[in-house]
């Protein structure tokens, strides 16, 4: 079994993608508050993007667990380039019109990747990790892209970044039967 967590708030004035922003203090207490869900379920191994917001959240569910963390990369939300961490205020002015649902699949953020390149690594990361964890029942901390493009994946929905198919809250868990 596959559990996927999505990270606790980070502020919500600014762009997130590759940000090097943490949780704020909501975000700290809904990962607080989720992390409880998770006991009991067999969890043996908890993996991370490696983002500091992740990385915040899979620390406060390891201290609960007391499970290590294997971080990886390329479970990173989509790599928003020049845009990371900025003023969404700021943004509009110096990026006007540059928003996740209207780049065209091949167009890629200013210094960023694109569409296409994004789904093309989160399928192949997905992919391989399936693969790599076996029957395990394992923990992946991540971002709502990524789980986005995993749950398209796993529902054999089409991904697009036009729609949003599945609206994934701050600190939530899905279960993934593999």
């Amino acid at each position: 079994m596959i559990y996927l967590m999505r990270h606790g708030a980070d502020p919500s004035d600014r762009y997130g993608g590759w940000s090097a922003y943490g949780l704020t203090r909501k975000g700290r207490e809904q990962v607080h508050h989720a992390k409880h869900d998770l006991r009991n379920k067999g969890i043996t191994q908890i993996y991370s993007s490696d983002l500091i917001r992740a990385k915040e959240t899979a620390e406060i569910v390891a201290s609960e667990l007391s499970l290590p963390i294997t971080y990886l990369p390329q479970f990173r939300e989509s790599n928003n380039g020049l845009l990371a961490g900025m003023l969404k205020t700021e943004a509009a002015v110096k990026y006007p019109g540059i928003y996740w649902n209207a780049l065209d699949w091949t167009e890629a953020w200013p210094g960023g990747e694109s569409p296409e390149q994004f789904f093309r690594r989160i399928q192949n990361a997905w992919f391989d990790f399936k693969e790599q964890i076996g029957d395990e029942n394992v923990l992946l901390v991540s971002h709502g892209g990524v789980m986005n493009i995993i749950l398209c994946l796993e529902n054999g929905i089409p991904y697009t970044n036009k729609e949003t198919h599945f609206k994934i809250k701050d600190a939530e868990i899905i279960q993934i039967g593999i």
